[in-house]
């Protein structure tokens, strides 16, 4: 093609200088989610940071757990929640996995407890009622230990107190429970100051061991000689004072109770210590009876019946008891043949003396017990079986003199020793009886009926002679002694002759006795008429 000159030539372009291209820019938009993933890694960082420590619980069945859902309570308020439910290798028991907040990481100590909270009525207390609309959660009550835990075994019963509740703990030994239970109240004065916390049945099978837990600031009314009692249902008393009804509260007569006091020499001691042992008595005038330091036993032999006689019975002595009846048996003595019943008796020498003094020097009377026990046996003490109450029946084992009763001596070769004994008064009786009756069968009562028969004839025929020879003759007896009467009785009448011959007599006797005293008037003054005569006056 050939050049065409006439065209113009075009302008100058400028030359495009290429640059290099920047590896990395920023945009915009990239801003969001770069902020995005470090607020998710933040959370994340602070949600490992404030993750709470895993436990583990152990409970016997999983009635109440719910994974996911059943919360961990402590004081009402969540701290952790139930993340998993499963079975031991046993398959004996339930493995629950709980999450517990940060905040409460320290209250995961070793003797921190665990419990599932349902409706529960237990000791005279109903708890546990709002699960049935929210459902079962597990309590916690924190411990007080200083030692870490992460596994635990949870509580089929919640506990009755809390740990931080201020008050004591101590320990009462019974022989039953009675109508007692963890929860059940106790009373002081009446007034409900703790609670029953546990039981147990002892290893060897023969007692019950209960931890009770008394409130501040009552605990310290618990002394070493403080005694407690069943008070359950109510305590009825039959004395001299009439019937007297006794109950702590209309509580302890439904589910029962323990009340317990301090007698008045002992207020004065202190403070008991926590864990402290008392005994559980079945009453209070058990509890409050007085409990002597040294028992000394001793047995007696008796031949009559011990009907109303029973274990505890007092030993009575003039009133004053000194001991009680600790066991009932028979004995059969190979040597005699004889069946005898046994008495065994709890003595408590501190009751009846134990000083043995005498005189101004204050010398004791005998050197030992077992001297002095045979002095008064050989002085006449024996013991006696006697009624107590006749109404019941009941009867009790007396120790008196009896300066008439056979000599005896204690048999201190048995173990226990045997004391001497005499009959019980109804037993006596009975024997006068039976001597009496012994010798009216020696009566002769036929020979004496024929005898009496024959006075009886004898009697008759006197009286036959009587009204046919004697009663006649002594009617008119009778009559001539009427007529004796009526002559007598005629004879002093006032208008008698008789009456009038004696009235005159009287007179003249009474003008016999003027004269004679005017006669010894006379000679009383002129005495020498006895010898002169009389002489005449001169004019």
């Amino acid at each position: 093609m050939p050049d065409n000159l006439n065209t113009p030539e075009p302008p100058d372009v400028p030359v495009a200088i290429v640059a290099p291209r920047a590896r990395w820019r920023p945009q915009v938009v990239w801003l969001v989610p770069i902020i995005a993933v470090l607020i998710g890694g933040w959370l994340a960082v602070k949600a490992v940071l404030d993750q709470g420590p895993q436990i583990t619980i152990m409970f016997n069945t999983g009635d109440g757990l719910e994974a996911g859902k059943t919360k961990i309570k402590f004081r009402e308020v969540d701290i952790g929640v139930i993340k998993g439910v499963s079975l031991s290798r046993d398959h004996k028991h339930v493995i629950a996995t709980a999450e517990v907040v940060k905040d409460a990481s320290d209250l995961l100590v070793d003797d921190t407890r665990f419990w599932v909270v349902r409706p529960r009525i237990s000791g005279g207390t109903v708890s546990g009622l709002g699960t049935l609309l929210s459902g079962s959660f597990v309590g916690m009550d924190a411990g007080g230990s200083a030692k870490p835990r992460q596994t635990f075994t949870g509580l089929e019963v919640p506990p009755v107190i809390s740990s931080d509740v201020p008050g004591r703990e101590f320990v009462l030994r019974s022989q039953n429970m009675g109508s007692l239970d963890a929860g059940t109240p106790i009373f002081y004065r009446r007034l409900q100051v703790g609670q029953i916390t546990s039981y147990a049945l002892d290893p060897d099978g023969r007692g019950v061991t209960l931890h009770v837990f008394i409130n501040a600031p009552y605990d310290k009314f618990v002394r070493p000689d403080t005694r407690f009692w069943h008070a359950s249902g109510v305590d009825v008393a039959l004395d001299s004072n009439g019937v007297r009804l006794n109950a702590q509260s209309l509580v302890s007569i439904i589910i029962g109770g323990v009340a317990f006091d301090t007698p008045e020499h002992s207020l004065d001691q202190p403070q008991a210590a926590a864990q402290t042992t008392f005994t559980l008595f079945e009453n209070f005038g058990e509890a409050m009876k007085r409990h002597d330091r040294i028992v000394t036993r001793f047995v007696a032999e008796f031949d009559d019946s011990v009907r109303g006689l029973t274990v505890g019975a007092p030993l009575d002595f003039r009133g004053i008891t000194i001991g009680e009846v600790s066991g009932i048996y028979t004995r059969f003595d190979r040597e005699s043949r004889k069946l005898s019943i046994v008495v065994e008796v709890a003595y408590y020498p501190e009751r009846f003396t134990n000083r043995y003094e005498s005189g101004p020097t204050g010398s004791p009377v005998v050197k030992d017990t077992r001297e002095f026990a045979d002095y008064l046996v050989a002085r006449g003490l024996r013991l006696q079986l006697r009624t107590g109450n006749l109404l019941t029946g009941q009867r009790y084992l007396a120790v008196d003199f009896f300066p008439d009763a056979p000599k005896a001596k204690i048999d201190w070769s048995k173990n226990p020793p045997q004391y001497p004994t005499v009959p019980g008064s109804l037993q006596s009786l009975q024997d006068s009886v039976t001597r009496l009756v012994a010798k009216l069968n020696t009566i002769p009562f036929e020979a004496i009926g024929k005898n009496a028969q024959m006075t009886l004839q004898n009697a008759n025929s006197l009286l036959a002679h009587l009204d046919t020879d004697v009663v006649p003759e002594a009617k008119n007896t009778l009559n001539a002694a009427h007529g004796v009467m009526t002559s007598a009785n005629g004879a002093l009448q006032p208008d008698s002759a008789l009456q009038q011959n004696v009235s005159d007599a009287m007179n003249q006797l009474a003008q016999t006795a003027a004269a004679v005293r005017t006669l010894a008037d006379y000679l009383e003054r002129h005495p020498e008429a006895l010898v002169r005569g009389k002489q005449e006056n001169k004019p």
